[in-house]
């Protein structure tokens, strides 16, 4: 018997009335200033507004609790660059689940249907940051079969603090 059944979540792509359910799991982790480099809360127009933009060869998911319709995480894969077809096969990726609903399975929910989307539109490697101080992030990330390629030191500067970023990559395809 599994200690920890999956979630009950839904994945699904992100649609701009999600805004508010995104900034509501976003501005927490950002106020916290433990687990990401953004530093100032978004707004739910400008989350809009972004989501709206978002890249058409990207993926951004959100898990919905079924039961009250709530977000409870989003993750977003979008090309790592547009300046050259070079990169066209490099995605970068964010992951973010609610600060009440940590270790609950909905991280993984997420990265395996953001693998999938992301192979269909033809990416091959994802690469991505994690702040060196976040060690449940960077532990999340590994157990989904990313490895440490090198550090960036002094990346971020939060709160007049240099924080360190680890940089991660996974290959989707051999």
């Amino acid at each position: 018997m599994n200690p920890h059944p999956p979630p009950d979540v839904i994945i699904r792509p992100a649609v701009p009335g999600d805004a508010a359910g995104v900034v509501a799991v976003l501005n927490p982790i950002i106020e916290s200033g433990r687990h990401t480099a953004f530093t100032r809360p978004f707004t739910v127009e400008a989350e809009r507004a972004f989501i709206r933009a978002f890249p058409a060869r990207g993926v951004f998911h959100v898990a919905v609790d079924p039961a009250d319709g709530t977000i409870a995480g989003f993750q977003t894969l979008a090309p790592f660059s547009t300046d050259s077809p070079a990169f066209d096969h490099v995605g970068t990726m964010g992951t973010y689940v609610a600060l009440d609903r940590h270790r609950q399975g909905i991280g993984g929910r997420l990265f395996a249907a953001t693998f999938r989307a992301a192979v269909l539109l033809g990416f091959t490697k994802i690469f991505t940051y994690v702040r060196a101080d976040n060690a449940a992030g960077l532990k999340a990330y590994l157990g989904q079969g990313f490895r440490v390629v090198g550090t960036a030191e002094k990346q971020a500067l939060i709160a007049g603090r240099y924080v360190d970023e680890i940089i991660i990559e996974k290959l989707l395809v051999p």
